[in-house]
């Protein structure tokens, strides 16, 4: 069957994946973003209804993280708008283990739309397309929780679940947690990209504490500084929190995606091979 899908964030790691799977499936992809027609603003809610309109189902992203202050009150004006517009069904990208994307969660299970919600762990793409990929460059990557283990998983996974059950109602009202196959420490896997990339590639434990600050120094948004402080003290940190689901493999049919496996894919890109910009 054909649908209107709305993608929230459709330009953005999982967003832009799940739009391209959605296009193979011959769906109607509308991109919401401020840089689309109509454009859509998750700080300015007179720019939903017109994202809304004629759509069917939508995949919700939040930015930067359903955690940081602020989402619920959008999460809710959104879904409210989504119901009063008829959308039949959305899927609500959330945090593994995060307490404050879990109350954006119930909003969504209390909306009166069919829905389902995908939580994910961190993303392996973090490493290639996001703030980890200049410390890779630069040669040293200082993070703090050395010995925290963390079932990092692909953002190609995390799409291809999206795009399933966005498509099927067999997952209406269900939670699906998706991860990769092992866990890891941050330490194991620049330590991996070294060894296939051929770059001496150093990893450095830092407090919390030490992290915050060079984030502050760095200008960084206070809602960015206050949410990875909150990832890293309340969440990564939290072994209830890094346990390996099957999820991948009950939805699809499918191992998840190995660390090792994204990473040889990754380094045919080039990308891990670029000079750092300095300005």
């Amino acid at each position: 069957m054909r649908h209107n899908i709305l993608v929230i964030g459709g330009t953005g790691k999982t967003g832009s994946r799940v739009a391209e799977n959605l296009l193979h499936h011959q769906q109607v992809v509308r991109i919401g973003s401020r840089t689309n027609n109509p454009a859509f603003d998750w700080s300015n809610p007179a720019t939903y209804a017109e994202v809304l309109k004629d759509m069917d189902r939508a995949y919700i992203t939040y930015y930067p993280d359903l955690a940081v202050p602020g989402a619920r009150e959008a999460i809710r004006q959104f879904t409210e708008l989504a119901l009063r517009h008829g959308l039949e069904k959305v899927v609500l990208l959330s945090g593994k283990g995060e307490q404050e994307a879990e109350k954006c969660e119930e909003i969504v299970a209390n909306s009166g739309l069919n829905y389902t919600l995908v939580r994910g762990s961190w993303f392996n793409q973090n490493f290639s397309e996001s703030f980890l990929l200049e410390p890779i460059l630069a040669g040293n990557v200082a993070l703090p929780l050395p010995d925290a283990k963390i079932p990092f998983v692909d953002a190609d996974d995390i799409a291809d679940v999206v795009t399933k059950v966005l498509l099927e109602d067999t997952y209406n009202g269900q939670t699906i947690t998706v991860t990769g196959p092992r866990k890891m420490t941050f330490q194991e896997v620049i330590k991996e990209i070294a060894e296939v990339t051929k770059r001496p590639i150093r990893f450095q434990a830092i407090s919390i504490e030490e992290y915050t600050e060079g984030m502050k120094k760095a200008g960084l948004p206070d809602d960015y500084v206050w949410l990875f402080s909150y990832l890293f003290s309340e969440v990564l940190g939290n072994p209830a929190n890094q346990d390996v689901s099957q999820d991948v493999e009950k939805v699809l049919g499918r191992k998840a995606t190995d660390f090792k496996d994204y990473v040889k894919k990754t380094v045919v890109t080039g990308v891990w091979h670029r000079q750092v910009q300095y300005v």
